[in-house]
């Protein structure tokens, strides 16, 4: 399966060791790769369970990072690679945002999760993730209202690698079945539309910053 290609990629999370639940991430599995789209599944955690093929070509271009790689983590990968904004257009306000909302969402369900109680002590240790955390994050969820935070229908802009492709505009796709969902796991499928539909935004320079000294979709503090 795609989260194996090329060779850099982890293998896949684990999840309950029985045969059923093993076969049936293998069926499903095979069915990703016959999506044209890139897909995948994440647990609670964003840990990356399976991914196929199309999402391994969009961000196959990710250099190695010890934390944040794309088919390990995909909410650490939004917040703290360096290339994500390389692949995520429009990045502070279309996927750090949103993932951070999502990132809340997960602690106040989970709150005692190791590893999100990671992903929020390595935000506390970025002064500016921090503000953008505490005080952007609720300004933006004011500002769009809880149904803005949701992925599923959200419509975001991608840079693809392939040049035939270029600024493309996904919809994020909610497609777990309820046998994936009883695993704790859901499925995002980015679907992406005409690249004529998007307009290319500034490609900031390789190791900069995802976000500023404040987001810019949000006021600075004051004082």
């Amino acid at each position: 399966m795609a989260h194996q290609a090329g060779g850099q990629w982890p293998a896949p999370r684990p999840v309950p060791e029985t045969s059923e639940t093993q076969s049936y991430l293998q069926d499903y599995g095979a069915l990703l790769d016959a999506v044209p789209f890139p897909s995948l599944v994440v647990d609670h955690r964003w840990d990356v369970v399976l991914a196929n093929d199309a999402f391994a070509t969009l961000f196959g271009g990710a250099r190695p990072h010890p934390t944040a790689m794309p088919g390990d983590n995909f909410l650490r990968f939004v917040l703290f690679h360096p290339d994500a904004g390389l692949v995520l257009g429009d990045h502070e306000a279309g996927w750090c945002l949103p993932m951070l909302a999502q990132l809340k969402g997960a602690l106040d369900a989970y709150g005692h999760d190791p590893e999100l109680q990671s992903i929020r002590r390595d935000i506390g240790q970025d002064p500016l993730m921090e503000a953008a955390y505490r005080q952007g994050l609720p300004h933006w969820i004011g500002a769009v209202g809880e149904r803005g935070t949701r992925l599923d229908g959200a419509v975001r802009l991608l840079l693809h690698p392939d040049p035939r492709r270029g600024p493309t505009e996904c919809r994020i796709v909610d497609e777990t079945p309820p046998a994936l969902r009883e695993l704790g796991c859901r499925r995002l499928t980015l679907v992406l539309r005409d690249s004529r539909r998007a307009t290319a935004p500034v490609r900031r320079p390789r190791g900069q910053r995802a976000m500023p000294a404040h987001l810019t979709v949000v006021p600075a503090p004051e004082g």
